[in-house]
């Protein structure tokens, strides 16, 4: 029966790929492909320009990390601005999916989204602008399932600072704290 095992395995490859191969085309674009208009503030956008002009521009930053109440600081040029803001990037609520997901106030300087229904990632985006200059964002993530539970506060001031706060709870694993400080300096 070892020689049908390896003559079967072809087979079963050739037939795995096809099947994928036929899954493709129920792939959907990314709403920003499909020419769709974005009913939200393009959070992803915004910090995807953003760590683009940081990578660019390369400053020092006094970077302050504390895990659980031990703290680290070091002066650094961040390598990765993607990486650094990634969860940012992932606050990002302009899913088709999640169109009407959220309640909209605005003022003339403030714009809040806040989450109509708990399961939701991201609960609250806080922008302030002035004019369309976003001066600061304010994020809130809270995730809850059987294994963990964690909260994350987004802080981030375009061109002087972010600042990005978790709280998380893992089951038989206990409770971290994370808060990253980093302080952009002019060249």
């Amino acid at each position: 029966m070892y020689w049908y095992k390896l003559k079967s395995l072809p087979i079963t490859a050739f037939l795995g790929g096809i099947l994928l191969i036929s899954g493709l085309p129920s792939c959907r674009p990314d709403i920003k492909q499909s020419g769709a208009v974005l009913k939200y503030v393009d959070i992803s956008g915004f910090f995807k320009t953003d760590t683009a002009k940081l990578t660019k521009l390369n400053p020092l930053v006094n970077k302050t990390v504390t895990h659980n109440g031990v703290t680290e600081n070091k002066t650094v040029h961040i390598t990765n601005w993607g990486q650094e803001l990634n969860l940012f990037i992932q606050s990002d609520i302009n899913r088709p999916a999640w169109k009407n997901s959220y309640k909209i106030q605005t003022s003339d300087s403030l714009i809040v989204y806040q989450a109509k229904y708990p399961d939701l990632r991201t609960t609250r985006i806080v922008i302030r602008k002035n004019g369309a200059q976003i001066k600061w964002v304010l994020i809130f993530n809270h995730t809850k399932n059987l294994l963990y539970e964690t909260r994350e506060k987004l802080s981030y001031f375009p061109d002087s600072a972010y600042l990005i706060e978790k709280w998380q709870q893992v089951r038989l694993m206990g409770r971290n704290n994370y808060r990253i400080e980093g302080i952009l300096n002019s060249k």
